[in-house]
């Protein structure tokens, strides 16, 4: 016997992607998720395409794959898609220690964020 399957937190009209352990701090990968939340799905990926942040190659991979849960998964029209929500949470700090001047050390913060992006079909009026 199996254990019974989860219910879906989404509803039908939903598809999510999460990208962990992304090695940029929170504060900067959210200024990226802000350039995509509530724009089109193709708008949001060609914004991404042209980003100069580094962060946003890995960012657009998470979009892409978003996009591809929506209509592999779920069946939903990629051409009605939007993101609703694009959301960055904490992952871990490794902590190092760098030189400093007169025999001390300085502590380094190299901390990891994770992404999570949910796309909603929608019904656009033509």
């Amino acid at each position: 016997m199996s254990k019974p399957k989860r219910e879906r937190s989404l509803s039908d009209n939903e598809a999510m992607a999460v990208a962990r352990l992304l090695r940029v701090s929170p504060q900067k990968l959210n200024l990226v998720a802000q350039l995509i939340r509530g724009r089109k799905a193709a708008a949001a990926v060609a914004e991404l395409r042209f980003s100069r942040k580094r962060i946003a190659v890995d960012v657009r991979k998470c979009l892409e794959s978003a996009i591809a849960n929506a209509e592999n998964n779920h069946k939903l029209d990629v051409d009605d898609l939007i993101v609703t929500q694009a959301f960055v949470g904490k992952g871990i700090v490794m902590k190092r220690f760098s030189p400093r001047g007169r025999g001390r050390s300085g502590r380094v913060f190299k901390p990891f964020s994770q992404l999570t992006i949910v796309v909603r079909q929608v019904e656009m009026d033509a």
